[in-house]
């Protein structure tokens, strides 16, 4: 294959999907996935005239990720779907497009980006915050995910591993993001778990319907988050909770421990309190333990910080979180809380003040407003 031709036609053809009413990024993105073809079909069936044939495959590319967008967000405006419980439908090819991003010539850190943002349909900053990298460091990042794939052979499985981690961020971004993915994480989750015997895949299933069980109590009628302890737990789906314990318990049971299971058993364990009072909070800091060993993730020893606060009193929590470097994400709102459940609410508003001030969206920043403003309020009385 003459590289070089390749490289020479891409300008030309980009600029024509863009005077076809493609815009630039969109275009981008399908004449990459066209060269990507070409190197795929070319060494065997090269085309009599390249220029148009990577104008054809370019030009449809656009057309079918156009309609996957807008289908795409006619899914995010039915904010109010339920996945359906059982076994899931036969695999589709949105499966088998994340193992394709999930290449084995990318790291795997850079097959998670090129995978969110080509197929989950996540922004650049979007996928930057869930990596807490900056956007331009993340843009860069999957220009070179896109490089690298374009010259590579898609004749190699992806990695479960990746693929599980793609599509534990996606359900992230759309469980508590800016956009609606959470259904769509799952289907496609089912769909993993039900193919393949690993129980990570279970793991990570049983994670998202115990969490996704919640959703119905996690914002009040104006749209504002109600914290775990205040949740109407009449409104958790009882029928996703005991599916999501059943499918862990019989992944744990293969004591192949992984860090979904790990987070889906802590899950567990918030949906089995009858009432806030009453969460096995001693039990909780035992399986955050159990995921510090298996990630030493910061965020992981963030939350593990609160549980510690809960089971042996805000003290222990606050000397925990002393550990933790403060710019991690959501550290100040946890030093806020702590606070405040150590009795000190001066510097308890203050830091809810701060916090909201970094949140990454809308309803946590008046979520955490509305926490200071409660504090001052008292301190006036």
């Amino acid at each position: 294959m003459n590289e070089v031709l390749l490289r020479s036609l891409t300008p030309s053809v980009l600029g024509i999907l863009v005077r076809r009413g493609a815009d630039f990024a969109a275009a981008e993105d399908a004449v990459q996935d066209a060269l990507v073809e070409a190197v795929r079909v070319w060494p065997a069936d090269p085309p009599r005239d390249p220029k148009g044939w990577l104008i054809t495959v370019a030009w449809r590319r656009f057309l079918d990720a156009s309609r996957a967008d807008a289908a795409r967000r006619r899914r995010e405006d039915l904010v109010d779907e339920e996945p359906a419980p059982g076994p899931a439908p036969a695999v589709d090819d949105t499966l088998q497009l994340y193992f394709l991003c999930a290449h084995p010539s990318l790291t795997p850190s850079s097959a998670v980006a090129l995978t969110l943002r080509a197929v989950g349909g996540l922004t650049t900053r979007q996928i930057a915050q869930a990596y807490l990298v900056p956007e331009a460091t993340m843009a860069q990042r999957i220009s070179r995910a896109k490089r690298t794939v374009s010259g590579a052979r898609f004749d190699r499985p992806g990695d479960v591993a990746t693929v599980l981690r793609v599509l534990y961020l996606v359900f992230n971004e759309g469980y508590s993001g800016d956009i609606d993915l959470a259904a769509e994480a799952i289907r496609l989750t089912r769909q993993l778990a039900a193919a393949i015997d690993h129980p990570e895949a279970a793991g990570l299933l049983a994670l998202m319907l115990l969490h996704h069980a919640r959703r119905a109590a996690r914002t009040a009628p104006d749209g504002s988050l109600v914290p775990l302890a205040e949740q109407d737990r009449s409104r958790w789906d009882t029928g996703l909770i005991a599916e999501g314990v059943e499918i862990l318990q019989a992944a744990l049971a293969r004591d192949r421990l992984g860090e979904f299971q790990a987070q889906a058993a802590i899950a567990a364990l918030h949906a089995d309190a009858p009432r806030a009072e009453e969460t096995d909070w001693v039990q909780i800091v035992e399986w955050y333990d159990e995921l510090v060993r298996l990630t030493d993730n910061p965020i992981v020893r963030l939350n593990r910080a609160v549980a510690v606060g809960e089971a042996d009193g805000p003290r222990a929590g606050l000397a925990a979180l002393a550990a933790l470097d403060d710019s991690l994400p959501r550290h100040t709102a946890v030093a806020a809380y702590l606070h405040e459940r150590d009795g000190d609410p001066v510097t308890a508003a203050r830091l809810y003040a701060e916090a909201a001030r970094k949140a990454p969206n809308l309803a946590e920043r008046d979520h955490l407003t509305r926490r200071a403003a409660r504090l001052n309020t008292h301190q006036q009385r």
